[in-house]
């Protein structure tokens, strides 16, 4: 595992770094004003509502609320997780990454030299299987069972297809001679232990499809049986190496061939990838023997905007999807389509591709479902609509789903098609439903308290933390809130920043969304008057200050509610903030 990035990198790295120029080298801008706008990337619209500021090193979209700095930015358009989007802007800033150690460095080099050797292991079982599929025994019986599904050599080499051999000990042989080895094996769940002691082979006789993460390292297996008993997919269990929920099968490999495809389509199965890439369809990925979650769905999205769920029609295809639906709510935003496309009975993406070739294949894709339809299609699956207790049922099952979703243009769809299975106007629905225009009243609805009010415009205007002094006594005010503003003041008092950095450096804690919803605060504040009403509300805090210390004088029995000192100093601070220009 590697080390941790030093948050002082990451602050440098974006004070080296332009949005304006991250932005436009991959979606180009027109000056407007200070700032800079473009129609948004991240949803569809014909009237430019996303803006980049040069001096907050900040996004905002006005249409879905997308923000951020120059980091989000690279995560959202191109799909990646925050230290590869780290990794990606040093690069192109000509930067190497630093790594900082743990408090424990033997620990910190042992975790990234057991990671290099597992990666190593996997790339050694990889090559392995490839050799069996050529010189095993059994090798001849293999290759032609690939050429009947169809499959060239150059795709076997392509996705690195080999052959797990049918001996108990195949694999724990070739590469488990020593201890150490024959333990990763085991670790890395390669090779199994009986309840007698006795080692042996995890995958067996099958067809061996590796899995890579997004880096292109092997970190499990799938096996597919030829014609033998068991189960006909076998999985890598769950390793220290391999997280299924994390991991889409054909991703790495799509990657390679479209790095931002048109559109994804998610099959369940390893041959189908494989078959589909053979008919030159290169965007196919499969979920790992469960249903799609909401990690993985995540990464699809950040990848295209069009993803069509391919499952059997069987109960228990539709069971996928339908879990794959309720982990995608939350993620759905308007310019992303998901769409379920189900197969009859006797075919698969294999066989359809097969039959019909590539076109015949994405006419059906044409056809697939859409999210709205497949939505009610399965919640009225067991009710009646036609009855009042069925339309009861209905509104109960959709309710929560539908107030799970960040697209008003979903949740607007829904609730029109909701009405209309009711019987009812959209109008009556909202007293049931938090609809749209309900949730935008909600935040406008948040009271800004003086504190909230200084909290954003120090996060918007981070240089006003200099206009002031620090004075760390206003900790003492039992204001909710007040511990953030002090760290806020401190931090932006005592260097330069912008918007992008402040929220970099609150980034994956309590109060990061608190934060990022203030600095998209629509303030009304002409810029002349930003430090003055800063200044104002510095004073409003030294007031209530005075006043519950002279509270808590008081109760101890003392007659002066501050010495003279204390009185004078706070008299001729207030003085200077509201008399300086």
């Amino acid at each position: 595992m590697a080390g941790l990035i030093p948050k002082s990198f990451i602050h440098d790295l974006l004070e080296r770094a332009d949005i304006v120029e991250v932005v436009d080298s991959r979606v180009p801008l027109k000056k407007a004003g200070k700032n800079h706008q473009a129609c948004c990337p991240f949803h569809n619209e014909k009237t430019p509502s996303f803006t980049v500021s040069a001096d907050k090193q900040f996004y905002h979209c006005f249409g879905c609320g997308a923000h951020g700095n120059a980091i989000d930015f690279i995560m959202e358009f191109d799909g990646l997780n925050f230290p590869d989007a780290i990794e990606e802007l040093a690069s192109s800033l000509g930067v190497q990454v630093p790594r900082e150690e743990g408090q424990d460095p033997q620990k910190q080099h042992q975790q990234q030299a057991q990671l290099k050797n597992d990666t190593e292991l996997m790339a050694q079982t990889t090559r392995f299987f490839q050799h069996q599929l050529k010189h095993h025994a059994n090798s001849e019986k293999v290759i032609n069972y690939l050429k009947q599904r169809g499959l060239s050599g150059d795709i076997v080499k392509r996705f690195q297809i080999g052959y797990a051999p049918d001996a108990w000990d195949g694999l724990l042989s070739a590469l488990g001679s020593q201890s150490r080895a024959r333990q990763q094996l085991i670790d890395l769940k390669l090779v199994n232990v009986n309840d007698q002691g006795r080692k042996f082979d995890f995958f067996r006789d099958r067809v061996m499809f590796p899995i890579h993460d997004r880096r292109g390292r092997v970190v499990g297996f799938g096996g597919r049986v030829i014609d033998s008993d068991g189960p006909k997919y076998l999985n890598s269990p769950e390793t220290r190496l391999f997280h299924k929920g994390q991991e889409l099968y054909g991703f790495w490999n799509m990657q390679q061939q479209l790095r931002r495809p048109e559109q994804i389509c998610i099959v369940e199965g390893y041959m189908d990838v494989v078959a589909l890439a053979q008919a030159g369809i290169d965007y196919a990925v499969a979920s790992l023997g469960t249903a799609t979650t909401t990690e993985q769905l995540q990464r699809l999205f950040r990848t295209s905007n069009r993803v069509v769920c391919c499952y059997d029609g069987d109960r228990a295809g539709r069971d996928a999807a339908w879990r794959a639906l309720e982990n995608a709510l939350p993620l759905l935003k308007d310019g992303i389509d998901l769409s379920f496309l189900f197969w009859p009975e006797g075919d698969d993406p294999d066989s359809v591709v097969q039959r019909d070739g590539k076109e015949g294949f994405e006419r059906y894709l044409k056809e697939a479902k859409s999210f709205v339809d497949y939505f009610f299609e399965h919640l009225a699956e067991d009710v009646d609509v036609n009855t009042e207790s069925g339309r009861s049922a209905l509104l109960s099952e959709a309710k929560p789903r539908i107030e799970r979703i960040a697209s008003d243009f979903y949740r607007e769809s829904l609730m029109q098609k909701l009405a209309q299975l009711l019987r009812r106007e959209t109008s009556q629905l909202e007293r049931y439903v938090d609809t749209p225009q309900q949730r935008k009243a909600k935040p406008e609805a948040i009271k800004m308290t003086p504190l909230r009010r200084a909290v954003a415009l120090i996060v918007q205007y981070p240089q006003l933390a200099k206009a002031v002094p620090v004075k760390t006594e206003l900790g003492e005010l039992k204001l909710p809130g007040m511990d953030l503003f002090m760290a806020l003041h401190q931090q932006c008092n005592e260097r330069d920043m912008t918007t992008a950095q402040v929220l970099e450096h609150w980034r994956d804690t309590p109060y990061q969304k608190a934060l990022e919803k203030l600095a998209v605060w629509q303030h009304g504040l002409d810029e002349h008057n930003m430090e003055q009403e800063f200044k104002d509300i510095f004073v409003y805090l030294i007031d209530q200050y005075v006043e519950q210390r002279a509270d808590e004088l008081l109760k101890k029995g003392q007659q002066a509610p501050l010495n003279k000192a204390e009185k004078q100093e706070y008299l001729m601070l207030v003085k200077h903030l509201r008399t300086r220009n």
